[in-house]
Order: C-alpha cells, then structure tokens, then sequence
C-alpha cells in the first residue's frame, strides 16, 4: 500500500504543477501585442503540449486514489467523511483541468476576452484547491 500511496502523491504533485503552470502560459497569451503571431503561437504549442502532458498525469493519479480508496478501503468506514470533502475538491480540480482547456480552446480560436489579470486570479485557484485537500487528507478534521 505504501508504494500506491507514495506513487499517488508524486502523480497529484506532478498533475497539479502542470495545473499551475498552465494558466500562466494564459497570463502570457492574454498580453501578446497583435500582430506577434510566432510568440502567439509558440506559447499556443507550449500550452497544448502542457495540456496534453497534464492530462496524461491526471490519469494514474487518479487511478491510484481510487485503488487506495476501494482496495485498500482508505477513507471508508465510521469517520470517514474527510474522504467525502476530498472527493469533492477532486471533483472541482477535474472540472478546473476542463476548464484550462475550454480556456484554451478559447485563446487558440481568439475567442476569449479575457484579461491577463482574470488569468492571474484563474491561476491561483488549484492553489487553493490543492491545499483544501492536503488538509483534508493530513488533518482528516471530520
């Protein structure tokens, strides 16, 4: 079980660094001048490959959580609903990943209308996200 855990936390760690790194690539997208469409489009590359590799460390990340969660029965049973909390925040880190990538779809078609400063607010919610559920894994306040 150790190995599972040990290979979860480095997964979510690695899933999350792709998490806050991506939306200042959108920060940077956000401040290109017209007309400077090779820096437009070399952080455009760097954010669909970000992308891609982010989502490909989601994958095992969460495929391990639910290994500890249903074989090892970790967060299951009587004072258990610290788990519930932390699926929950699991949950809206999955719909913040969506989210880059609507965002980025966004910016690849110049369809968004967002500020540098709205990415910059955007791209410190996994921050939060990731401590709720270190807290609640650590703590297990319920």
């Amino acid at each position: 079980m150790l190995w599972v855990k040990a290979f979860h936390i480095v997964f979510v760690a690695s899933w999350f660094a792709g998490l806050f790194y991506l939306p200042r690539i959108f920060v940077n997208l956000a401040m290109v001048p017209p007309g400077s469409d090779a820096e437009r489009e070399r952080l455009l590359l760097m954010a669909r490959k970000l992308l891609r590799f982010t989502t490909l460390l989601a994958v095992p990340a969460l495929a391990l959580g639910l290994v500890l969660w249903l074989h090892y029965g970790i967060g299951r049973g009587p004072g258990s609903g610290w788990m519930h909390a932390k699926l929950a925040v699991v949950l809206l880190v999955l719909i913040y990943h969506h989210a880059c990538a609507a965002q980025l779809r966004r910016l690849r078609d110049g369809q968004s209308s967002r500020s540098h400063v709205w990415y910059r607010w955007f791209n410190e919610l996994p921050v939060l996200m990731l401590v709720a559920a270190v807290v609640l894994v650590v703590v297990k306040p319920f």
